[in-house]
């Protein structure tokens, strides 16, 4: 087990440390920035960071907390029990945040059988392991598509799951063994669905990166049907605020839906982001850098979420787009290449029929 082995100093001055926090996926996306955060705001906290360093993993996204006293990074994968077992004894593990996944859509359609055992296996050895250790809490990171589609319905956290690719299915398939350890053992585990999220630190092949650094290298966005699903969009910051929230405040057995009321159709997102980033001034010249291809075998119009529950707890949004969509577009002005494959991103997925 990498850097596990090494002496570990007892924490800060005065005492060992209060809480030691596992981190799975800490590398990615969203993680990384909870990480960053962790480690600034609780100096008397372990964060531990679990990867295995896939493809859209960076460490360069934990730069500034890399040298950190209350930080370590350990690379493992969580489909690998008797690692996982021998990580939660030698740690001695208080809290888990579950980030890690497969998640892009398009790629679930191709490699399904690899969304299953990544998100449902991967989750059910992580929570087994946290149970049989004796962990406090254990937040699990869902998403807004488990519920399905919906042109008119709000959901909120008792709505049916109602997944329509493989991706989502997988996601909700791990809910529930989640879940069913509240259920059964009252194990304090706490479930998270949010909207898209977005911001720096982004393996760009999500839409918001992709149409980015697609412009940003004189190509055009690639939009997958008419584009008038409808997304919502979280910037990273907020999320990690809500993350936090939850982590503080959350009721176990509980369900969070951290949502956002701010909607943009992929299109719309296209041309807002190429008058930007091209500086195009009229519809026929902002036209020039939209493609249209096949749409992917199912896509869903839109994920409108009620978060009044996280609200309650005291979090909401507080990033405008506007001052949100800035940063990142200059953020992918400088780091596209923190991905050593960041090219690979660009390329489009193919589109084949469901779960192959």
């Amino acid at each position: 087990m990498s850097a596990a082995g090494r002496e570990e100093p007892c924490g800060p001055p005065g005492g060992c440390y209060a809480k030691r926090v596992l981190v799975t996926g800490g590398a990615g996306f969203i993680a990384s920035h909870v990480i960053v955060s962790l480690v600034e705001d609780y100096p008397n906290y372990m964060i531990i960071n679990l990867d295995k360093l896939d493809y859209c993993a960076s460490l360069k996204n934990l730069e500034p907390v890399s040298n950190k006293r209350n930080y370590k990074f350990i690379q493992g994968d969580i489909c690998d029990s008797h690692f996982v077992k021998l990580l939660f004894e030698m740690e001695k593990i208080d809290i888990v945040l579950h980030f890690a996944a497969q998640t892009h859509v398009d790629l679930s359609f191709v490699r399904a059988f690899e969304f299953t055992y990544v998100n449902v296996y991967g989750t059910h050895v992580l929570v087994s392991t946290a149970y049989e250790a004796r962990v406090e809490k254990f937040i699990y990171v869902s998403t807004d598509e488990v519920y399905g589609g919906s042109l008119d319905q709000e959901f909120d956290e008792s709505s049916p799951k109602q997944p329509t690719n493989p991706y989502a299915s997988s996601k909700a398939a791990a809910e529930c063994f989640v879940q069913s350890y509240w259920e059964r053992y009252k194990f304090p585990v706490v479930i998270t669905r949010s909207s898209n999220v977005y911001g720096p630190h982004q393996y760009p092949e999500k839409v918001i990166p992709k149409f980015i650094s697609l412009l940003q290298h004189d190509r055009k966005c690639c939009i997958h049907g008419s584009g008038l699903q409808r997304r919502n969009f979280l910037y990273a910051a907020d999320v990690v605020e809500a993350f936090l929230t939850v982590l503080k405040k959350g009721e176990p057995g509980e369900i969070y839906n951290i949502g956002t009321n701010f909607e943009m159709s992929v299109v719309q997102l296209a041309k807002e982001l190429i008058q930007l980033i091209k500086e195009t001034s009229s519809e026929s010249e902002t036209e020039r850098w939209v493609d249209y291809v096949n749409d992917r075998p199912h896509n869903d119009m839109r994920y409108p979420m009620k978060s009044e529950k996280i609200h309650s707890l005291g979090w909401k949004p507080k990033v405008p787009w506007e001052e949100g969509i800035k940063k990142t577009v200059e953020w992918y002005r400088e780091n596209f290449h923190n991905w050593k494959n960041a090219e690979k991103a660009l390329e489009p997925f193919p589109v084949v029929p469901p779960f192959i």
